[in-house]
């Protein structure tokens, strides 16, 4: 009997470390499940990959987790546009990213499709950090031309959007003539069942460009989310507001350090 009661205290000792194991294995499966890789484009035109998790994101962009959301692969989200305090989020077509005011994070950045689109965003950003530091104090009239860095990449992100639905539609186009065509000149199971799928992909790519469409439509007729989109200027203001509670600070230490200096012993 004393031998049994030991081997059963073996053997559940051994399935709480069995246990225990399988609780850590988990869990460091959790931990490490959000973590993604990210292309960071800077205001240089300089790009970077980096591996964060959703938390680092949030606390590099000023984003809330039901922003991110939007940009998770895994989740079906329909085309949206958004502005926030310190970043606009953007989920068009091929196109995640996260745009500041000094850098934009591509989520899908090893995509073929999103090449085209990062070659041409970074020739745009070095043109336009060229351009700020060849006239660094532009005249206040020229001053429009220079445009942001997120509008820089918000044109760009919107453009390449809107090229992928123009050429998609181009080719159903060339299709589509020569199958209507063979149709009008044979009635035939096949005839008919090619234009059906050329109808259905019709509708489909409809049903994409209307989500971008009513996206930009609900941005422009928003005065105050077109606001938000100024993020340089925000950042400008929060800069200098910090400036002015340091200079008050040195003033009052200032004044505190006089008073004392001048007091009668």
């Amino acid at each position: 009997e004393v031998k049994r009661e030991r081997e059963r205290e073996r053997e559940g000792d051994e399935r709480g470390r069995m246990r225990g194991g399988e609780e850590r294995s988990t869990g460091i499966r959790k931990k490490g499940s959000g973590v993604r890789q990210w292309l960071v484009l800077d205001g240089r035109g300089e790009t970077e990959v980096v591996e964060a998790g959703k938390h680092a994101i949030m606390r590099r962009t000023g984003l809330p987790a039901r922003d991110l959301r939007i940009l998770d692969p895994l989740l079906s989200y329909p085309s949206t546009l958004l502005g926030r305090e310190r970043a606009i989020v953007i989920n068009l077509e091929h196109i995640k990213a996260i745009i500041t005011a000094q850098e934009l994070l591509l989520l899908n950045s090893r995509d073929p499709s999103v090449t085209p689109f990062l070659h041409e965003l970074q020739a745009r950003i070095i043109r336009h950090h060229n351009q700020a530091d060849a006239d660094p104090n532009p005249n206040p009239n020229d001053a429009i031309k220079i445009l942001p860095f997120e509008f820089v990449s918000l044109e760009a992100c919107l453009e390449a959007a809107c090229s992928v639905l123009e050429n998609e539609a181009k080719t159903l186009e060339q299709e589509a003539h020569p199958a209507l065509d063979k149709l009008t000149s044979k009635i035939s199971t096949l005839n008919l069942e090619r234009v059906r799928q050329i109808k259905s992909r019709l509708v489909a790519i409809t049903g994409r460009v209307q989500k971008v469409r009513d996206e930009l439509e609900h941005l422009l007729d928003d005065d105050d989310d077109m606001a938000e989109m100024y993020l340089s200027e925000e950042l400008a203001e929060q800069d200098d507001l910090e400036k002015a509670e340091d200079t008050s600070s040195a003033d009052d230490v200032d004044d505190h350090i006089d008073r004392h200096l001048f007091l009668p012993f």
